[in-house]
């Protein structure tokens, strides 16, 4: 089995370029949604998040607001004597459990398959350390123009809203240029879906490659 981190910054279209790869027959999770189901009532990675950011970040019926919570944690800590950022305090907590689901579910894709290709969708391999757990590390960038109306888009907004948040999101985030010199491979999503596709199904070629020599 061959395992593969696909990862890029905000708005990049990882999702997007992980369906292609799906649709070629690779088996994909997203880190995100990992995140979302450890952090439901009665999780123990809830009780710690809500421990430390406060029962301000729920909606009523208990849940996580996920708007709430980012909007805390992509602020600075205002403790005295405190550095740290919010958005490293809830990944300190958040990315132990997520890397170890990861983990759980290539090894259980291992099992069915040894030839398959096994793919995490995240957005923070490399700031997680988690960078060496995988075979191989695609990287999707684009243009900063086409994120930040990516982003505006997907959540609604103004541009210049958009572009604040971006911004404020990608300090937490290396930039781009370090995360390509550590990828295996770079899948630049700047132009159409198809010119996508077409490099999409080049890396495929490789990894499925790899995959099946494994």
């Amino acid at each position: 089995m061959l395992k593969v981190g696909l990862t890029g910054g905000i708005a990049v279209g990882k999702s997007v370029v992980g369906e292609m790869f799906v649709a070629l027959g690779a088996h994909l999770v997203q880190a995100d949604r990992i995140a979302h189901s450890l952090m439901q009532p009665g999780e123990a990675v809830y009780n710690e998040v809500v421990g430390h950011f406060g029962r301000g970040i729920l909606n009523p019926d208990g849940s996580v607001n996920r708007a709430k919570l980012a909007e805390v944690a992509f602020g600075t800590a205002a403790d005295e004597g405190q550095t740290t950022s919010r958005v490293e305090q809830l990944n300190r907590i958040v990315h132990p459990a997520v890397i170890r689901s990861q983990e759980e579910w290539m090894n259980a894709i291992g099992v069915q398959d040894r030839h398959a290709v096994a793919i995490v969708e995240a957005a923070l391999i490399l700031e997680a350390g988690a960078g060496k757990r995988f075979d191989r590390l695609v990287v999707v960038t684009c243009r900063e123009e086409q994120r930040v109306a990516r982003f505006a888009a997907r959540l609604k907004i103004t541009l210049e809203e958009a572009h604040k948040e971006v911004t404020r999101r990608m300090a937490a985030q290396l930039p781009d240029d370090e995360k390509i010199k550590a990828a295996d491979f770079v899948i630049d999503n700047s132009g159409s879906l198809e010119q996508t596709r077409r490099r999409v199904g080049e890396v495929w070629k490789s990894l499925h490659e790899s995959a099946q020599s494994s």
